[in-house]
């Protein structure tokens, strides 16, 4: 395995030192996820700046940025994002039970969050090239074609995310460890 660094403010490269100290003045310390991503500065930059389009100028509600992200992580496997995003939904007031049922894969507490989850995995797993029914049955269940690309601006940053936290083996913050999380296999029949 090669080992990326986790870098600080004073060994982080010169381009991602700004960028650092802004998460520290947000968070109070300085998230994992970033110290790693600092390694290289266009990515930390890129990916901050569609954490905040996604989180905030999309049409989503809390829970409905909640159930993109975790579907994503969990879909992913991301053993960073899952417990850090369980953190941020916690910080956010969303039901516990949005949470479980994300984490556990389990259905959703109403169908409208369900429609959610579903259109996200079908983004993913296909890669974008989702069936006019399946864009149907997202905006039949109240989405909007808006919400349709919002999907997709998620997916990008998560895959940002996610990617880096399995290349890198991105340590969970002290903070998020106790919502640690393993994705559970599926059981055949």
């Amino acid at each position: 395995m090669t080992d990326f660094p986790i870098h600080t403010l004073e060994s982080a490269p010169q381009a991602s030192r700004a960028l650092l100290e802004d998460s520290n003045k947000a968070f109070g310390r300085l998230p994992g996820l970033h110290a790693t991503m600092a390694e290289a500065p266009a990515l930390l930059e890129g990916y901050k700046q569609l954490h905040r389009l996604f989180a905030q100028e999309t049409s989503f509600d809390k829970d409905e940025l909640t159930v993109v992200w975790q579907t994503i992580n969990v879909e992913h496997a991301c053993h960073y994002c899952v417990p850090a995003h369980t953190g941020i939904a916690k910080m956010m007031q969303v039901d516990d039970a949005i949470s479980d049922a994300l984490r556990d894969e389990t259905p959703l507490p109403n169908a409208h969050l369900e429609a959610l989850r579903t259109f996200t995995l079908q983004v993913v797993r296909q890669r974008g090239d989702v069936s006019d029914a399946q864009v149907q049955a997202f905006l039949d269940a109240g989405y909007t074609k808006r919400q349709i690309l919002e999907v997709v601006l998620g997916v990008a940053q998560k895959v940002m995310s996610n990617y880096t936290n399995h290349l890198a083996q991105t340590p969970v913050d002290a903070p998020m460890q106790k919502f640690g999380w393993t994705k559970k296999m599926a059981v055949n029949a």
